[in-house]
């Protein structure tokens, strides 16, 4: 999967892309989609183990209708 560039984003691009069309589908998808798996991951990355936060979440991307929403922030 392509993923989302490196870069860091300051917190002004991350509101921007949240409260845009795509972005609020995107929130949509992931709250409708949470999952006991994603819900653990959570948890261990609050703990500080990020692995398989970054699992879950590449996981729910590799999905067809977030791909298109990820493709439609990249356009944005």
């Amino acid at each position: 999967m392509d993923h989302l560039p490196d870069t860091p984003m300051d917190m002004s691009q991350i509101m921007r892309l949240a409260q845009s069309p795509a972005g609020k589908k995107l929130i949509a998808l992931l709250k409708k989609n949470d999952s006991d798996e994603m819900q653990q991951a959570m948890k261990q990355a609050a703990d500080g183990d990020y692995s398989q936060a970054k699992n879950a979440i590449n996981k729910f991307l590799s999905t067809p209708e977030a791909r298109a929403l990820v493709e439609q922030l990249r356009r944005e």
